[in-house]
């Protein structure tokens, strides 16, 4: 019988963040920090998957040969945990098929030709409702920072757990990525209407903006506009500090406990760009239909995109001069926890934050799942939750189930720390991913 990790940090140093183990990979941001959005190029046909949130996938509410407006609903689902999916712009249906997406599933997806001429400032507007909740799923707003978790349910936590201070995500700790950052450097009155409108749904008494200090621009955009009531700190620079978990642990000093909710410790974590997606589904009933994207790398021009949602990978790159000679492997979000592209056609969604293109040298070289572990333990220091992934990699290689949850597999958050550390290059994410799926298809639970 495998031995239990220990579930105690003793003896083992904290990050400069706070939090226990993390790294400190190269940013890589200089290439788009500086780069103002500007608005990708309105695509010949949109590709719009039914599934882009954790949750219940939508099914089309249209047929092809109809009309659609910028707003419409083109595809839900009468679930909780779910979100609509909008029209980003008027135009026809042309096809309703398949689609691979980002994340390499294949799913139902509404294909649409945009008229030529499109009025961006226009939409159908979501219905009014007494309940803001019900206004921010009716826009069909999904957690933005990747998680894709449809915001009305993290905005109604259980009741036994009281919420009392709201803490928005500006850490963007992903290296290349600046999207984020621009949006807080932008729109920064945005950013904390947003906070305050989450404040307010979930009767928070707090409210804290946390914002890297490889950041400055951002952060003094945003305090400027925070007034008293919001507080803005600067963080240390540390992956994964803005992991919710860990976010949570650097400004509260608080711990989720195991097998419990963030909320637990009466605390709501949600992205910034989640956050101004709220505040003008609210202010203004704007449905999600784009979001500004990092396409960055070896890229010819690297910049941010205000992309609409269905708009081709390709096109993004193709806008950005196109890639480069050496390159190896283009992801899409950032490299620590992003998704290999298998195909550039695939389409921008909603978790869609960023397009990254690595060159050859900088991709990790074909391991087979059996390359062997050398005890050195990098893997254990590095994680942020106190894992030792390395002992359930060899379980899970092994198919041995049993060990690899007596090792807490179902814990991991994917992060991606152990895989980035590890000399011998062992697919540590890959195989705890594949413990924690077998593990949840028998039932088990963290």
């Amino acid at each position: 019988m495998p031995k239990p990790a220990s579930l105690t940090n003793e003896g083992i140093p904290l990050s400069k963040a706070g939090f226990r183990g993390g790294v400190h990979p190269p940013s890589f941001k200089e290439a788009t920090r500086a780069s103002q959005t500007v608005t990708a190029p309105l695509p010949e046909r949109l590709f719009i998957p039914m599934s882009q949130h954790l949750g219940a996938p939508c099914a089309a509410s249209v047929s092809v040969g109809d009309r659609v407006e910028r707003g419409q609903v083109i595809g839900d689902v009468d679930a909780m945990v779910s979100a609509p999916i909008h029209s980003p712009v008027a135009g026809e249906v042309a096809a309703i098929g398949t689609q691979l997406t980002p994340g390499g599933q294949r799913v139902p997806t509404v294909e649409i030709v945009p008229d030529e001429e499109q009025d961006f400032e226009s939409f159908v507007p979501v219905p009014e409702a007494d309940d803001p909740r019900d206004i921010v799923r009716a826009a069909g707003i999904v957690g933005l920072g990747g998680a894709a978790f449809p915001s009305h349910v993290k905005l109604r936590p259980p009741h036994d757990m009281p919420i009392d201070t709201v803490i928005l995500n500006g850490c963007e700790c992903e290296s290349f990525l600046t999207c984020d950052d621009r949006l807080m450097r932008e729109r920064p009155e945005r950013v904390v209407a947003g906070a305050r409108h989450i404040k307010d749904i979930v009767g928070a008494s707090r409210v804290v903006i946390g914002i890297e200090d490889n950041k400055p621009e951002a952060y003094q955009s945003v305090s400027a506009r925070a007034g008293g009531d919001v507080e803005v700190l600067s963080l240390p620079t540390a992956y994964p500090q803005g992991a919710e978990k860990q976010l949570i642990w650097t400004v509260l000093g608080k711990e989720v406990p195991r097998g419990k909710l963030p909320a637990a410790t009466g605390a709501l974590v949600h992205n910034v760009a989640t956050a101004v997606a709220i505040a003008d589904a609210i202010e203004h009933r704007r449905p999600l239909m784009e979001r500004i994207v990092t396409v960055t790398g070896s890229v010819e021009r690297p910049a941010n995109y205000l992309a609409l949602f269905g708009t081709p990978v390709e096109l993004l790159i193709e806008t950005s001069g196109g890639l480069s000679a050496n390159v190896g492997r283009v992801i899409a979000g950032g490299p620590m926890t992003g998704a290999a592209l298998a195909d550039l056609s695939v389409p921008v969604v909603k978790g869609t934050s960023g397009v990254v293109a690595l060159e050859s040298g900088q991709t990790a070289p074909a391991v087979s799942d059996d390359q062997p572990c050398i005890r050195c333990a990098r893997c254990a220091d590095a994680c942020p939750i106190s894992l030792e992934p390395f002992a359930i990699g060899v379980y899970a290689n092994r198919g041995d189930w049993d060990g690899s949850e007596v090792y807490r597999a179902l814990d991991c958050i994917e992060c991606g720390c152990c895989s980035y550390v590890c000399p011998t290059r062992r697919p540590l994410v890959q195989l705890i991913r594949r413990a924690k799926h077998a593990l949840m298809q028998r039932g088990s639970r963290p």
